[in-house]
Order: structure tokens, then C-alpha cells, then sequence
């Protein structure tokens, strides 16, 4: 039972839900209060470590970086208080986020302009795939150690990338590592049959013209110096913040619909899946821009009706019909970023608009927790975000079929030519 006493929340009894056996509510002695800490546990620690861990990436050693989650993982399984869990969830939010802005400059460095939508929407694929093993975990495994050890076991097997997966060429000519880039590309154009005379000098003038321009680097400052540039960081972050703001939200929200909270996560991470699959020819054929506003609408639409249903597999559908939505705007919004920016400040517009996309999911979990106010307060306030992200994607050139820009002049051209 909750009594108020001096404006304070506290606990006189507990009355907990056993179906799930030992959680981490359960055990580690959650009041009233520490809802919060468990919120800024699972956002606010995300977003400072992915953004360390994005802004390093430049310099560190890309391919080791999945180490962390590993041993992490484990670890936290065994932590016998909630503070030190809580430690361990930080570390694990620095490395996981690491990876994935890692992991995807890395597939985009390697892959060409010809199959970089494809390659881009693929890579999310594994993210899809987790999400729908997650509910079969939490089935079987009802103890939440034993829970977050089975999930970190798997994991063990991205230990192998560290022999199998080599450093990107650009990245290691960035590191003046050039005979290691050379045996790299050389190797690569070997498995592609591409000639291999001319490799190591076009390799040096790459470098030497790299070195040129060090100087010429831009940076997050120079995104809002030119009009068409600052309106395109900003329309383009905010949809970034929208998309994983609703994604992670109603995601989370779906396990609190009526139903079996199992077949209610599997099921809006199977659609996730369908969603990743199918903006691959939506790519190709309708562009960028135009998936942001419709898919954007979609999401809202989808969202204002769920506020009016009552709970049912029918309001499941519904909100997952708007994760899928929200979750295809997501692939998207990672391709066209990079295809919308110009080299110079490309790495600074990923970064900001990742910052935005940790906002947007930090803040999804206080929405969730509006429920205890009324049942239809989180619906309404995440259907108005993509609502809003839909017109603002208006404002963006479409950039399908668009070389990849090199300077700011080229950027702000860019905006300007190609506006609708």
C-alpha cells in the first residue's frame, strides 16, 4: 500500500506480482522513489556513455570495442546490490552504444554507394532479431540473474570479430597505418576481382590529400553557421529524437497492455523485423524524405487510435503497427544523415543526431509512467512527437540518387538546390 506522508512517497506494504519469480524489483529492494533512478539507469547513464563512446571512435581502435559488453554482462549478473547493478548497466550502456554507432560506420566504410541502402537497413536486422529472442529468454529464464546471464553468454561470440574483422582502410590511413590499409583493400579487391596495380599509389595520394585538408576539418559549431545546413541538423536531429522516442517508448509501453506480456513484446519485435526488411525497396523506390513524412503520420495515426481503444490484442496490434512505423523512420533516418551532410561535418552531424535520438529515448520512460495519471496519456504524447517530425521532414531535400558531398559549400548548395 503507497501512503503520502510530507509530500513523500512510501511504502507500509508490498504487494508484488510473483509470475516473473525473482526481478530486479523483487530483490534489490525498489521503493517508490528509485522508479526514477531505474529510468535515468536505462537512459540518462545511455546516452553520456554512447556519446563518449561515439566521440573516441575517431581515434580508438574500432574493432575492439565489443569486448566490453562481454565481460560486463556477465558481471552484472552477479551484483548483489542494486547501486552496483546499476554501475554495471553503465558500463554496459557505454559499450553497447559504442558498438552500434561503430558497428555501422564500419559496414558504411566498407560497403560502396551502389548497395549502401541495402547494407544500411541489413544492419539493423541483428537488432531485430535480439529484440524477438528477448521475450523467448524471459520465458525460460524467470530469475532475473539467471535472466541476464543467458543474455550475455551469446554474446561471447563477438570476441571472434576481434580476429576475423579487420580495421577499416579509412581509418587506419586517418591513423597514417597505411601498409595495413594497403594489405586490406588489396585483399578485398582480390575477393572482388578488381585490379590491384595501382592500389598503394592511389592509396598515398588518398593520404597525402588527406593530410592537405586536416586542417580544413569542420566541426558541430559549423552545422549551424549556414542557414540551409542548420535548418537540415535540425529538421533531420528531430526526427531522429522522434523515432527513437517512440520506438523505445511504445516498445516498452507494449509490455503493459492487457495480453500475455511475452506475445505482446515477440510480436512488436517481429513487426520490427517486417519493417526492416520492407524499407529496403522503399528506399529504392520512393526516397528518403518521402518515408520520413509518411511513415511519420503512420506512426501518429496509429497512436491517436490506440489511446481510444480499450486494452486488447487489438490496441497490441495497433501500437505495434506504430513501433514498426517508428522503427523503419529509424533505418531510414541513419542513411539519410549521412547521405545529407557533407564529409566535413558528417561525423558531427551523426553525433548530434545521435544525442538527440538518446533524448528522445531517455524521456520515453517518464512518459510511460504517465499511465498512473490516465491510461491515455502516453499514447497522446507519443503520437504528437511524429506528428510534428512528419511536417518538419518537409523541410529536408531529398537526397536518393545523390553523390556524397565533401564541403560545407557543397552542403548548403546542396539544401538549396534540391528543396521541394
Amino acid at each position: 500500500m503507497l501512503l503520502l506522508h510530507n509530500n513523500q512517497y512510501s511504502f507500509k506494504k508490498w504487494q508484488l506480482h510473483h509470475c516473473h519469480q525473482l526481478t530486479t524489483v523483487s530483490v534489490l529492494t525498489f521503493a517508490a522513489e528509485v522508479r526514477i533512478s531505474t529510468i535515468l539507469n536505462g537512459t540518462v547513464l545511455y546516452v553520456i556513455a554512447s556519446d563518449i563512446c561515439g566521440n573516441l571512435a575517431d581515434t580508438m581502435d574500432t574493432k575492439h570495442d565489443k569486448e566490453d559488453p562481454v565481460s560486463m554482462g556477465i558481471i552484472a549478473s552477479y551484483m548483489p546490490s542494486y547501486w552496483l547493478f546499476t554501475l554495471v548497466r553503465f558500463f554496459i550502456g557505454a559499450s553497447v552504444g559504442g558498438t552500434m554507432v561503430i558497428g555501422f560506420v564500419i559496414v558504411m566504410e566498407f560497403v560502396g554507394t551502389k548497395y549502401r541502402d541495402t547494407l544500411s537497413a541489413l544492419y539493423q536486422t541483428p537488432f531485430n532479431l535480439g529484440h524477438m529472442l528477448l521475450p523467448l529468454f524471459g520465458y525460460y529464464f524467470r530469475n532475473y540473474k539467471d535472466f541476464q546471464l543467458a543474455i550475455s553468454i551469446p554474446v561471447l561470440l563477438l570476441l571472434s570479430y576481434i580476429f576475423f574483422i579487420p580495421e577499416t582502410p579509412r581509418w587506419l590511413i586517418a591513423m597514417k597505418r597505411t601498409d595495413e590499409a594497403c594489405k586490406i583493400v588489396e585483399r578485398v579487391a582480390k575477393i572482388n576481382n578488381r585490379p590491384t596495380d595501382t592500389l598503394k599509389e592511389d592509396i598515398n595520394k588518398y593520404q597525402e590529400l588527406l593530410e592537405r585538408n586536416t586542417l580544413k576539418k569542420g566541426n558541430i559549431l559549423d552545422l549551424f553557421k549556414t542557414p540551409n545546413l542548420r535548418k537540415n541538423i535540425l529538421a533531420m536531429s528531430f526526427n531522429w529524437l522522434s523515432c527513437s522516442y517512440c520506438f523505445y517508448g511504445v516498445s516498452q509501453y507494449i509490455g503493459q497492455l492487457s495480453g500475455n506480456i511475452f506475445i505482446n513484446v515477440l510480436a512488436s519485435a517481429s513487426v520490427t523485423l517486417l519493417g526492416t526488411l520492407c524499407s529496403i525497396p522503399l528506399m529504392k523506390v520512393i526516397g528518403r524524405r518521402t518515408i520520413l513524412i509518411v511513415f511519420n503520420f503512420v506512426c501518429a495515426v496509429c497512436l491517436f487510435i490506440l489511446a481510444l481503444l480499450p486494452q486488447g490484442a487489438i490496441s497490441v496490434v495497433c501500437a505495434s503497427i506504430g513501433v514498426v512505423s517508428s522503427f523503419i523512420v529509424f533505418v531510414v533516418v541513419y542513411l539519410y544523415c549521412t547521405e545529407l551532410f557533407p564529409t566535413v561535418v558528417r561525423n558531427a552531424a551523426l553525433g548530434f543526431s545521435s544525442m538527440m535520438a538518446r533524448i528522445g529515448s531517455m524521456v520515453a520512460p517518464f512518459v510511460i509512467a504517465l499511465d498512473a495519471t490516465a491510461v491515455w496519456l502516453p499514447p497522446v504524447f507519443f503520437a504528437v512527437v511524429p506528428l510534428i517530425a512528419g511536417f518538419v521532414a518537409f523541410l529536408l531535400p531529398e537526397t536518393k540518387g545523390c553523390e556524397l558531398m565533401t564541403t560545407i559549400e557543397e552542403g548548403e548548395k546542396f539544401g538549396k538546390k534540391n528543396k521541394t
